[in-house]
């Protein structure tokens, strides 16, 4: 069973909107019930490896403007390290 650690999001979840929430509660449940690679391959979260000062994180979609950022360890656990709203015109 793969975990998924949220510690470091905990303070944040409740000024998140309740739908990016209840998917990153979903996208948590998947992990936990396929498994990282099966979830990976789900076209809904968009699933892609980050680039640049994060290299060696992932990010998943949890809308068209809420990205999570996690870190897959050697163990398979995940840990979350960023919910964040990201704007088309940001660099």
């Amino acid at each position: 069973m793969w975990v998924v650690d949220l510690s470091k999001v905990v303070k944040r979840l409740p000024k998140l909107p309740v739908n990016i929430r209840k998917k990153l509660f979903l996208w948590e449940a998947l992990v936990h019930e396929k498994g990282m690679l099966m979830i990976r391959q789900h076209p809904g979260f968009n699933d892609e490896p980050l680039r640049g000062n994060r290299k060696g994180q992932r990010s998943i979609r949890l809308n068209r403007s809420w990205r999570a950022i996690y870190e897959e360890k050697e163990n398979g656990d995940v840990i979350i390290i960023e919910v964040q709203e990201v704007h088309k015109h940001d660099n």
